[in-house]
């Protein structure tokens, strides 16, 4: 199956050969053999190398499914053998911080921090489904949509807190309620329709009666901050565990909100067979993440919490 799909995308038996380190007619039999057990051509031979036929084109797909599986098989139960690649919504984001201090403190781990860089949480679906990816910081709100050989759990809520510059009306309050924030510009700049936090933001402004403000693309946080800094009416919200940065002379300031505490839900994608094993111990981690209060406020759609040990599913095929 390897020498088919190396040969297809190849063109050449000889250089998929040299590839996988046989000969070329030891690729030519394992060809031939494969195409007497499913009773079709697969090539036809011509001047250049190899061309599929039809069945070929039909079947390369799957054989390159088959081949996925079983280097996932083969790594599910060799720990180490390739870093744990994650995706996570932004460098700064709460998991991209979450991910950082467990590294910390298991430096051992081979961990690889990607950003996909999308807005519809089905397309990093598909990374997982793909293999591309080994997990995914993404909620899929409709649970119904979800492919069966994907999971998705909680992994933890991130708290949201307002930023405000100096000359804020609100900016010397040591905590906020919900309804204290009525009536006041919250610009969340760029929010994407079909995302996720497209809807969080939907609920939260209909829940609280909030002004979110969406209006115009985002620039990045370096322009969001400056703006905050010299505004005495635009705020914005950004999670607690989140990593900003900015010149102290921006006089930033982070207020908690409570009563209830607004939350921000995130839950880990990943393959519902043979996920990568470094996946269970950073599961449990969560587990160790401070709480919300009891008071707090998600959106309908939230996963909810489990319990760990439960999480992955190693199921073997």
């Amino acid at each position: 199956m390897r020498s088919f799909v190396r040969a297809a995308e190849l063109g050449q038996l000889q250089h998929a050969a040299d590839e996988l380190g046989v000969t070329q007619q030891a690729v030519s039999k394992r060809i031939a053999t494969l195409e007497r057990k499913l009773d079709v051509r697969l090539f036809t031979r011509t001047a250049r190398g190899v061309e599929l036929t039809l069945d070929g084109q039909a079947f390369l797909p799957h054989a390159r499914n088959i081949i996925t599986g079983v280097d996932r098989a083969i790594t599910a139960i060799r720990p180490g053998s390739r870093a744990l690649r994650i995706d996570v919504l932004g460098l700064r984001s709460a998991q991209a911080v979450v991910l950082h201090d467990y590294w910390r403190s298991h430096p051992e781990i081979d961990l690889d921090v990607v950003t996909l860089r999308v807005n519809d949480p089905r397309v990093a679906v598909a990374a997982v489904e793909a293999g591309d990816i080994d997990a995914s910081f993404r909620t899929v709100t409709d649970r119904a949509t979800l492919p069966r050989d994907v999971q998705m759990i909680h992994a933890f809520d991130s708290p949201l807190v307002l930023l405000v510059g100096p000359r804020h009306p609100l900016a010397s309050a040591r905590t906020l309620t919900p309804p204290q924030l009525r009536r006041h510009r919250i610009w969340v700049p760029g929010i994407a329709p079909r995302s996720e936090w497209a809807e969080f933001y939907d609920q939260l402004a209909t829940d609280f009666d909030l002004r979110i403000d969406a209006a115009g693309p985002n620039f990045g946080d370096e322009v969001l901050q400056e703006t905050l800094a010299d505004s005495a009416d635009v705020a914005t919200l950004i999670g607690a565990r989140d990593r900003y940065i900015w010149p102290t002379n921006y006089d930033l300031r982070r207020i908690p909100i409570v009563n209830p505490t607004l939350a921000y839900p995130l839950s880990l994608i990943f393959p519902r067979t043979n996920p990568h094993p470094g996946l269970r111990a950073i599961i449990n981690h969560f587990g160790s993440l401070t709480p919300l209060p009891e008071t707090a406020w998600l959106p309908s759609w939230a996963t909810k919490p489990r319990r760990s040990g439960g999480d992955i599913e190693h199921t073997r095929r």
